[in-house]
């Protein structure tokens, strides 16, 4: 089965030239091994949220305790669904997740978690893209939530020219994508909701209020540094010279103020490498006036928006 062809560039694209850092780190930044951990779902219906992301997208199920089902591959977690059947859905223009991107180790497993969630979940296919950096298809989740599945090109085909990193949206068949990178074992494994490789969530893209306080927060409180801005409708973020681990838009949300409990986005999660380096993010947000809570594994803060971010040592 293919997907549905037809659709351009999704609307959250990047027509764009953007900057970014050489790799290397200052003082106050996160440590150049800084990656994303798993995200947090509020879900109403727990069931159908696994299937979508177990038989759909071709993710494990590695844990099911009551109320919380963990998805990953392997022993690493990606989504983590809540179950919250007493919350609401938030409004179209509330702050909050704007998509997980779930990034594949090869084009192979990428299109066969593509073919998967397309044949099973066809409805779901929102557009794809590719990004220069990158190749992506975007998905909306069955409770509204936004899904990317990527695949990074090596990092030494990435176009640099004087400290510049060169990002675009051009159109890419989805149909065609299949054809070149589905094998038939592939097909078969996604046929029966098996994944291939290995996937992490390469970065997460919020739904906030304003560009300025978002910058405010990311980067000269929490230690990203900037490698995209379009103005005052989106901010792209990294550690260690990647395109973004994180970016916030505007594009439906602007003016947004604190969200309120609801279905949808949880907790955003972000791994530095060692235990000196989450003592040293706590000791700068404190600096900052960051409320924050530290259980001795995790700290935890809200951003201006109420999305809370939860950082843990990797080691």
């Amino acid at each position: 089965m293919g997907v549905s062809s037809g659709i351009g560039a999704p609307e959250h694209a990047l027509p764009l030239v953007v900057t970014t850092t050489n790799g290397t780190r200052g003082p106050g930044l996160l440590a150049a091994d800084t990656g994303m951990g798993a995200v947090t779902l509020r879900v109403g219906d727990l069931d159908g949220m696994i299937r979508y992301y177990r038989d759909g997208v071709t993710l494990e199920l590695l844990s099911h305790d009551g109320a919380i089902a963990v998805l990953g591959r392997g022993s690493t977690p990606i989504v983590i669904l809540e179950h919250a059947p007493e919350l609401q859905h938030a409004g179209p223009r509330s702050a909050g997740l704007f998509h997980t991107a779930i990034l594949f180790d090869t084009r192979e497993a990428l299109a066969t978690a593509i073919y998967s969630v397309a044949s099973k979940h066809p409805g779901t296919f929102t557009g794809s893209a590719d990004h220069l950096v990158s190749e992506a298809f975007y998905f909306t989740d069955p409770e509204g939530n936004g899904v990317e599945l990527y695949f990074d090109r090596d990092r030494s085909q990435w176009s640099w020219t004087h400290g510049t990193i060169e990002m675009a949206t051009m159109y890419l068949d989805p149909n065609a994508y299949l054809r070149e990178h589905l094998s038939e074992g592939a097909a078969d494994a996604a046929a029966s909701g098996t994944g291939l490789g290995d996937a992490i969530v390469g970065h997460v893209h919020l739904s906030v209020g304003d560009i300025a306080s978002a910058r405010e927060f990311y980067v000269d409180r929490l230690g990203f540094e900037t490698t995209a801005s379009l103005g005052t409708s989106a901010l792209f973020v990294s550690a260690g010279g990647y395109h973004h681990h994180m970016a916030m838009n505007t594009w439906n949300s602007a003016g947004a103020g604190k969200r309120r409990l609801a279905l949808g986005l949880g907790r955003v999660e972000i791994v530095v490498p060692t235990s000196d380096d989450l003592g040293e993010l706590g000791e700068r947000m404190s600096h900052y006036g960051v409320a924050t809570r530290d259980d001795g594994r995790v700290l935890a803060f809200e951003d201006p928006w109420s999305n809370l971010v939860a950082a843990r040592a990797g080691a």
